[in-house]
């Protein structure tokens, strides 16, 4: 197996995957913290510090810290969501330490100068903006909300404008302090790299670290309900879902095949019954998200509002039938074939490679092992899909809605639906 991980007298775990066969090294930081990690207070804080760590170090400007890696043709970006922020690079095998030293500096050296503060603030703003703007990426903020209210894992990643605008540099001084150590961080490689050598640049540049703190995260708190937002849109947007099953839970891939069966690609049951038969919709689709603690089993569909009355009996007369009914063998052996030719596709990607494998380290505490998860796919049962619907479906539903509502169903009515 060529991925190897060596986790240091820190605490600081470094995970690589050799790839000879390439030219390139994708490597990055991997942080276990998100918005779920957030007082409620500084919401949007894990996402300005992501934005932060681009502008300026003790030692670089924030033109030095992107010109040294795209002079070399190399690509740099970062992403935060509810439980993971990341820091990533993608350059030629040559230039791997000088990748290291520069991630190795904005984590450990950064200054947030004030300047940049205003400036990000601003491109936070309008972030948000953009993202109010996009009713079905919008749909999906105010269903975590209703799903999971009152709490950080219900809070959108962005943050408000009105806390982003507010947030002081001594909260984002402080979160980096208290989040940013090393038995929470994890580095990772993937690329034409040698392990031991990879390992040596990370001890090398990674000698600053704040010291590590005793954390506490505080456990989901599923509530569900609805929320319906009135807009005038062309369309409306639902989200339904259920409270589901955590990262670890030993039929993980049994909720995702079910999502995969219901609404995973043209020929799932949702697409084929909702667009295909009926022309409901242009878009429907269904999901597994899951977190530390516990997970969402999400159903998707963009619609006009004049379809909404038949729209939600259908997909509850789906949910219905894939809980009450067996799956055939064909339709768990082509929802297998999908996720596998998934995984082993992403294989032929750097960026994915050291993402997954990140990842995969910071859930499990384990090595990747790409066979390990074929066969766990492979000992799902058709048995084991109907029980997970079972278990699913039986939770209290979330629904979300934005756009003309008029016409759509009550929530006391769908759920009745689904009791039937």
């Amino acid at each position: 197996m060529s991925i190897q991980s060596t986790t240091l007298p820190t605490g600081l775990r470094v995970i690589t995957d050799s790839v000879p066969t390439v030219e390139s090294v994708a490597l990055g930081i991997w942080c276990d913290v998100g918005t779920r990690h957030e007082n409620m207070a500084h919401n949007g804080v894990a996402h300005m510090v992501e934005h932060m760590m681009f502008n300026g170090t003790s030692t670089r400007t924030a033109q030095d810290i992107v010109s040294q890696i795209e002079t070399v043709g190399g690509q740099m970006n970062a992403f935060t969501s509810r439980e993971i922020t990341a820091y990533y690079v993608h350059l030629l095998k040559d230039h791997t330490e000088m990748a290291v030293d520069i991630l190795s500096d904005m984590l450990q050296r950064s200054t947030f100068p004030d300047a940049e503060i205003e400036k990000e603030r601003g491109v936070i703003v309008q972030e948000i903006g953009m993202t109010n703007d996009t009713p079905d990426d919008l749909v999906f903020d105010f269903y975590q909300e209703t799903a999971y209210p009152n709490q950080s894992l219900g809070a959108p990643i962005l943050g408000t404008a009105q806390i982003v605008e507010g947030m002081t540099k001594q909260t984002m001084v402080d979160y980096v302090s208290q989040f940013y150590t090393p038995s929470k961080l994890v580095i990772s490689a993937s690329g034409n790299l040698d392990h031991d050598q990879f390992v040596a640049m990370v001890e090398k540049y990674f000698t600053d670290l704040p010291d590590d703190k005793t954390q506490e995260l505080k456990a989901a708190a599923y509530q569900g309900g609805e929320s319906r937002t009135e807009k005038d849109l062309e369309q409306s947007h639902i989200v339904f879902g259920f409270k589901s099953i955590e990262k670890s839970h030993d039929k993980y891939y049994a909720a995702v095949l079910l999502a995969t069966i219901l609404g995973g690609g043209m020929s799932s049951r949702l697409f084929q019954e909702v667009r295909e038969k009926r022309g409901l919709v242009y878009s429907t689709y269904a999901s597994h998200t899951s977190f530390v603690d516990e997970g969402q089993f999400e159903i998707y569909a963009g619609t006009g509002p004049d379809k909404l009355p038949e729209l939600m009996p259908v997909i509850c007369d789906e949910l219905k039938k894939i809980r009450d009914i067996k799956v055939s063998d064909e339709e768990l052996s082509r929802a297998k074939a999908q996720i596998k030719s998934s995984i082993l596709m992403s294989r032929e990607s750097m960026l994915s490679r050291v993402n997954r494998q990140a990842k995969y380290l910071i859930n499990t505490n384990t090595n990747l092992d790409i066979q390990l998860l074929i066969q766990k796919i492979d000992a799902i049962t058709v048995r084991d899909i109907q029980g997970m619907a079972l278990h699913i479906f039986a939770e209290k539903p979330t629904l979300s809605a934005l756009g003309p509502l008029a016409a759509l169903e009550d929530f006391d009515k769908i759920q009745a639906r689904l009791a039937a």
